[in-house]
């Protein structure tokens, strides 16, 4: 399990260097996102310590906060929304229809980072007793945004971080965004959205789920893929 508040961060050469306060931790924002995808742990866990961040990724529309929801329901974990994270200045610029820079990301990601490590350490509202896992909407759009969420899991073989990208085509995402009623993504900024995408490809981590389909059966088919997933830590 996750000792309280702590979290050994990645070094250059991929060893972790030093601890992450995951609360009050000042982090040195670098000039860009340098891809450094995490390589994958050879140690394997008693079971029964593992934690889960179980991260839903995909566009506006994809469907994130609802197949969320409900897999806090199945696994009985909490939830974290990830819109709830962004600051009221990216909000008003989703909402005036001008796409978010990676600068504008940076603090969301580690904040909503930081968050899901919270949720996972011993402490008082948990009477240090931390869930077995947390469920994170989190657009992720690009493959360098998912290396920053990687982080929380990185540097501790009991902790697992999975990514679950919903893929859905352009046409029914505008369609599904046209739809909501009072919320601050519009439908102009699906293109911008599917111009930062980046498909997961070749990242270990990542389960790919077709949403095409209705609301009930993406839900079944995103439980059986997870728990197909759970299944291997047994």
């Amino acid at each position: 399990m996750l000792s309280t508040g702590e979290r050994p961060q990645p070094s250059p050469q991929g060893r972790p260097a030093g601890i992450l306060d995951s609360t009050r931790a000042s982090v040195t924002k670098p000039s860009s996102f340098n891809h450094t995808t995490l390589p994958m742990r050879s140690e394997k866990p008693n079971p029964q310590e593992i934690q889960h961040i179980w991260v839903v990724t995909g566009p506006a529309g994809s469907g994130k906060s609802t197949v969320g929801r409900y897999l806090q329901r199945e696994l009985g974990v909490p939830f974290l929304e990830g819109d709830d994270f962004h600051p009221k200045s990216n909000r008003e610029k989703m909402g005036n229809g001008v796409p978010l820079t990676d600068a504008d990301r940076w603090d969301w990601l580690i904040s909503l980072r930081n968050a899901a490590i919270t949720v996972l350490s011993p402490s008082e509202t948990n009477n240090y007793h931390p869930p077995s896992g947390v469920v994170v909407a989190c657009s992720a759009l690009k493959q360098k945004y998912r290396d920053v969420m990687r982080v929380a899991a990185y540097g501790s073989s009991s902790v697992q971080i999975h990514f679950i990208y919903l893929k859905l085509d352009e046409k029914t995402l505008f369609q599904r965004v046209s739809a909501r009623q009072a919320h601050y993504m519009k439908p102009g900024m699906i293109q911008s959205q599917l111009k930062d995408l980046e498909e997961p490809k070749g990242e270990w981590d990542t389960l790919v789920v077709d949403v095409h389909g209705s609301p009930t059966d993406v839900q079944k088919e995103v439980v059986r893929v997870v728990k197909g997933k759970l299944a291997e830590y047994q």
